[in-house]
């Protein structure tokens, strides 16, 4: 009898079906209730399915007393445990066990000898069960009857052990995303048997020759499934591979395999799916790949390979319906087809990243309208391409990235598509109006191109899935248009380097995903919308090299947490005002740069309140980082005013450390609490009417590497604390009042070109000319060195008796050796008296100069 409900309670009414032998209650919801334990008292079930039944708690042991039961599926409730598997040695009949997702994990290596007295047992699910190791007790298996073993996603710890060799009938080896470790026996290629085998995402090493001559060998080997990558395999692939006649799939991806692809690979008629990326693979693509007729998906994805790929490769590939194929090294592989060469497959998916297909953009794309994932980057293409093969892309797309080209190319005016999720042409030659996009795409890159025109005003409108939007380093003009706001889920904005105008939208606190806005370069005018300033997700804000006016707005006291902002950039505008203290809870802040600005009044004594650079600690964490850079890097840069020079940031702009309030209006001391940001890299205080002393402690600063305290109103000793900066490469201290003697020692050694400190009349010692009261020596004048025309005649006569009285020495050396070893042995007792009077010397002059200082 067969007993199938879908309900949230089982009853023990179910104990009146006397004759019950399948009761399948899959896929219900018990609400995390314990298996009920009168089950185990349907004495003739034979079959038993509570898959994702939403059951929790203790595995009930009385389980164990339904001798007939074939199938037992506990899989998919992640409540359940089990803290013993005893129970299941009276299930003698049993014939497929489920525990998919059960917590065993206090079972330890016990579960392997509860499973072995289970004779019948044809085929065995434990994947995600927490295991962690095997029972290296047991002498064998006596799964003899196994067909499937699936361990995937564990933790198991070991090598493969040489009893897995009993599981002659094996069909299905699962032993993926665990600690596997050692080299990959020889024995596994004797399971005939086998169809599937994963054994990737584990800690395998040496190669798989061996493995695959064994494969090779069995008369009617039907491996159709190989996955072993991301492993430490290494070596290179054996001409045995292309016995394997029925692989559908083959995954050797993440690797060290080297060498080229074997021709043999070609006999592999049934393939579906190669994947050899991220290997060292180096020579051409075989010809015999032109034979791999049932070839599904080609993934060669970052593979070292250097060659020609010609029409001979491809051309008898009928059924290719993913091509994937990248390189480490830039353009090494390079497609050498013919410009009007028409492919037998029709593609959905097509991947070329760092190929030289150019410079002319392939026939071959254009007349394949079947296109649903398509990259093409950093292929060489330096070509024209009509509108309306684009009208037909996007309209059959779903994702498209053809960066890094030099495409030129106008877009279609309207754009409309249900399917478009990702567009990214960045850095091409695209020119004319943006588009009116009408899609669902939430990533839309089109920075470092030709784009002129405005910013479509009902774009919020047309693309509200908006969540990253780049169109900066173009020639966009016209105002930011306010539907932006629209965009509710919009977290990356860029559009600098343009030449947008008028003031800024004040709606962005619609926009509560926003992390990135990033405005700088353009003549956008009047103040900042306070809106902008209450994100208090914000992490990076550049409004940077603008007309903006007005005072900086302060972050909201209304955050229920510490505003999380990054990096605040609004250099070279108009801003006027005081800085504000409520500045100082921004704890999370790496990078503030306010320079070139209108700014009055003193700095903030709290700015030691940025624990970030005061700690080094991230404040963000791993998730939100990666999302930043994963969504930033590559396409965002920052200019840092730094080391006497302003130095653009890409890749490394989320680690930039700076503070640059130079050129403003600013007056007040130094603050100390700023000496205290032990992680800084750059301070540029510069070009103000700052007042004071330079702090004692600024040698706690043991990061700094670019410090610019330059055209302010400092006076007083130089604080001899700033040698212990080990790190700092530029100094500049020039246009103050600073006196006395400029301290030496360690770093400030290489900082010795005398306008780091010029403008400072009573400043003296090295490396200026003037020398301190108390040292010995006056520097030499000019006259003293050009002397009289009397003293040339005594220069003459010095300069010819030097010369006759070298060779009257030398020369006697050079004749007579005696003489020339005596010499030589005075010489070196003479040299090393004088290296022990000038240490003296400079110990007793460091000596008096910290006693000066005192």
């Amino acid at each position: 009898m067969w007993f199938s409900v879908y309900f949230n309670t089982i009853k023990p009414s179910l104990l009146h079906l006397k004759h019950l032998t399948h009761l399948n209650l899959a896929d219900n919801f018990f609400g995390g209730t314990q298996i009920p334990k009168f089950l185990g008292m349907l004495n003739n079930l034979r079959y038993l399915d509570l898959y994702s039944s939403g059951h929790g708690g203790e595995i009930p042991p009385h389980l164990g007393n339904l001798s007939h039961l074939q199938v037992l599926n506990l899989g998919g409730n992640f409540g359940l445990r089990a803290e013993s598997l005893v129970w299941l040695s009276g299930l003698s009949s049993l014939e497929s066990l489920d525990l998919g997702s059960v917590d065993i994990y206090d079972v330890r290596g016990s579960w392997l000898k509860a499973v072995n007295m289970l004779p019948s047992l044809v085929r065995l699910y434990l994947d995600g069960c927490h295991l962690k190791s095997l029972d290296l007790t047991l002498p064998s298996l006596n799964l003899t009857s196994l067909e499937v073993l699936d361990l995937f996603n564990n933790r198991i710890k070991s090598p493969l052990l040489r009893w897995f060799s009993n599981l002659t009938n094996l069909h299905v080896l699962n032993l993926k995303s665990n600690n596997f470790y050692g080299s990959i026996p020889f024995w596994i290629g004797s399971l005939c048997k086998l169809r599937i085998l994963r054994l990737n995402s584990n800690r395998l090493h040496g190669g798989i020759m061996g493995v695959l001559d064994r494969f090779s060998a069995c008369q009617n080997n039907s491996l159709e499934i190989l996955h072993l990558g991301g492993n430490d395999l290494v070596g290179s692939l054996p001409q045995s591979l292309g016995a394997l006649r029925n692989l559908q799939e083959l995954d050797l991806n993440t690797n060290f395999f080297w060498g080229s692809i074997p021709a043999s690979i070609g006999n592999l008629s049934s393939l579906e799916l190669l994947e050899l990326s991220h290997n060292n693979f180096n020579g051409t693509i075989p010809e015999s790949f032109g034979r791999l007729a049932k070839l599904s998906a080609v993934g060669l994805v970052s593979s070292q390979m250097e060659g020609v790929l010609t029409e001979t490769h491809l051309a008898n590939l009928t059924r290719l319906d993913a091509f994937r194929l990248t390189t480490y090294h830039n353009k090494s592989l390079v497609f050498n087809l013919k410009h009007d060469w028409v492919p037998p497959f029709r593609l959905t998916t097509l991947v070329l990243i760092n190929c030289l297909i150019g410079p002319s953009f392939p026939v071959w794309l254009l007349v394949k309208t079947s296109l649903s994932y398509v990259i093409v980057s950093n292929a060489g293409i330096s070509d024209i391409v009509e509108e309306e093969w684009f009208a037909r892309l996007f309209s059959s797309c779903w994702f498209v990235d053809l960066s890094n080209n030099s495409i030129t190319a106008k877009l279609p005016p309207r754009i409309y598509s249900e399917m478009l999720d990702k567009v990214d042409l960045s850095r091409n030659n695209f020119e004319g109006q943006i588009p009116l996009w009408e899609t669902n795409a939430t990533q839309l890159y089109l920075q470092r191109n030709s784009f002129s025109g405005s910013i479509p005003e009902n774009i919020g409108e047309l693309m509200p899935r908006l969540t990253t939007f780049f169109v900066s380093r173009n020639q966009i003009s016209g105002r930011l248009p306010s539907s932006i706001c629209k965009m509710m889920g919009l977290k990356f904005l860029s559009v600098s380097h343009n030449r947008l105008s008028g003031q800024l939208p004040d709606c962005w606190n619609k926009l509560r995903s926003l992390k990135v806005v990033d405005s700088s370069n353009n003549s956008l005018s009047g103040e900042i919308p306070s809106s902008l300033a209450s994100l208090c997700h914000l992490i990076v804000l550049m409004l940077g090299d603008n007309n903006l006016h007005g005072d900086i707005p302060f972050p909201p006291n209304s955050c229920r947490q510490v505003p999380l902002l990054y990096i605040l950039q609004l250099r070279s505008n108009l801003l006027g005002g005081n800085i504000p203290e409520e500045i100082c809870r921004l704890s999370n802040m790496r990078s503030l740069d306010l320079s070139n600005n209108h700014l009055i009044g003193s700095i903030p004594k709290c700015l030691h309140n940025f624990t970030a650079l005061k700690y080094g600690n991230r404040s963000l964490d791993y998730e939100e980082l990666f999302d930043l850079q994963d969504s930033t890097i590559n396409v965002q840069t920052m200019l840092v005013g730094t080391k006497g020079r302003e130095l653009e940031y890409s890749r490394t702009f989320l680690e930039v450390k700076n503070i640059d309030l130079s050129e403003n209006n600013l007056i007040g001391e130094f603050p100390k609490g700023i000496c205290r940001l032990a992680f800084l890299d750059t301070l540029n205080l510069s070009t103000n009417y700052l007042s004071g002393s330079i702090p004692n402690n600024i040698g706690d600063m043991r990061w700094l590497e670019s410090l610019d305290l330059s055209v302010n109103k400092f006076s007083g000793p130089i604080p001899s604390s700033l040698s212990s900066l080990t790190l700092l490469n530029h100094l500049k201290l020039s246009y103050n009042n600073l006196s006395g003697r400029i301290p030496t020692g360690y770093q400030l050694q290489t900082l010795n070109d005398s306008s780091n400190y010029q403008g400072n009349p009573l400043l003296c010692g090295v490396p200026l000319l003037t020398r301190c009261p108390g040292d010995i020596n006056s520097p030499p004048t000019p006259s003293s060195l050009s002397g009289s025309k009397d003293k040339l005649w005594l220069y003459l006569s010095i300069a010819m008796g030097y010369i006759v009285g070298f060779w009257g020495v030398c020369g006697t050396l050079v004749m007579k050796e005696s003489w020339r070893q005596a010499y030589f042995r005075y010489v070196e007792e003479l040299k090393e008296k004088l290296l022990l009077w000038i240490a003296l010397t400079i110990a007793r002059s460091r000596r008096m100069i910290e006693k000066g200082n005192n």
